[in-house]
């Protein structure tokens, strides 16, 4: 039986994939530093460690025995990471140094290391992975960096890598009370308490949303899928390019809310235009999109509505504080 780590086992991501793993029979252990998990997140029978990985030393025990590694913790701030690029860095950069260190020490036979869109920055869309990365902000920075150890470290000691780079993912526990990222959440969470969506800028910026269950039934195939090895893949929908306006549109929409957004300056560095293509997912990994686009925001409503609406959380300070910082967030305005 394969004996797979997870870090960042009490987020979004990093919950549904130990779950998955768990009723696959794989021996599953969870790390988090819980700086953005939540423990209802974490499914029954777990071996769960709360702590950091930076904390190279507890790492290191932990790791004994480990066949593979999905490395999903991240502080995945990616507005935020401009004006607050310390935390943001150490969060990603840092602990993954820290998690693939150990990882070699450990003689793990594979990473699989979860990558960002921001990795792309502003080019050309859709994205695809031969494109050289261009990130723009501090978090994409921070993620290509990470990859770049990863391919250095491992390729070095004979390490199998794997790069994923998932769209936007919505879903059931996704954290929804956290002011700077998780648009589709926040925009429901607000919703639910009758007030109206934000949006900065004019809300034409196009993205594409990844349902999590499509997400992570793909990740599953990574395990020891050798199709993909030492290689880098997009996963998500390309099929539905969707404007900020729109996700604003169907969110006020399955609220029941018909609330008209608030619109507030861009934020700097953002993106305009960021989706991508999954053809190399689908050819490697036959990779499908099972979940509409209406039906994943449906699901995620249906959730949050389920755990109630919340107040926002402000739990990473921001570091820098100037004309250019986003008022919605100096004045905590969600």
């Amino acid at each position: 039986m394969k004996k797979i780590l997870v870090t960042g086992a009490a987020g979004f991501l990093g919950a549904h994939l130990c779950e998955k793993l768990q009723n696959l029979h794989y021996k599953v252990i969870g790390i988090d530093s819980m700086i953005g998990g939540d423990l209802d997140n974490l499914p029954k029978g777990l071996e769960f460690h709360e702590m950091d990985c930076c904390d190279f030393d507890s790492l290191n025990k932990i790791m004994n025995d480990v066949d593979v590694v999905y490395h999903c913790a991240a502080t995945a701030h990616e507005g935020l990471s401009v004006f607050s690029p310390v935390e943001i860095t150490k969060n990603n950069y840092l602990a993954t140094v820290s998690v693939i260190t150990s990882a070699i020490n450990n003689k793990v036979k594979r990473i699989i290391y979860c990558s960002s869109m921001a990795r792309y920055g502003d080019q050309s869309t859709p994205f695809t992975e031969d494109m050289e990365p261009r990130p723009v902000d501090p978090y994409g920075i921070s993620k290509v960096a990470g990859e770049q150890v990863l391919k250095c470290l491992c390729n070095l000691n004979k390490v199998e890598w794997a790069i994923v780079v998932p769209h936007n993912i919505i879903g059931p526990k996704q954290k929804y009370d956290d002011p700077f990222r998780n648009v589709v959440s926040i925009m429901i969470n607000r919703l639910l308490q009758k007030k109206r969506p934000i949006i900065y800028g004019d809300g034409e910026q196009k993205r594409c949303f990844s349902f999590i269950d499509d997400c992570i039934d793909t990740m599953l195939k990574l395990v020891d899928n050798k199709s993909l090895t030492n290689d880098t893949v997009n996963i998500g929908p390309d099929e539905e390019f969707v404007t900020i306006n729109k996700i604003a549109e169907i969110c006020s929409n399955v609220t029941g809310s018909n609330l008209k957004p608030e619109y507030y300056p861009d934020r700097p560095k953002e993106v305009k235009h960021a989706t991508c293509s999954s053809d190399k997912a689908r050819k490697l990994l036959n990779y499908k999109t099972k979940t509409d686009l209406y039906t994943g925001i449906k699901k995620t409503f249906e959730y949050i509505k389920s755990k109630g609406p919340k107040k926002f959380v402000y739990h990473v300070d921001l570091e820098i504080i100037n004309e250019l910082t986003p008022k919605v967030w100096l004045n905590k305005k969600l």
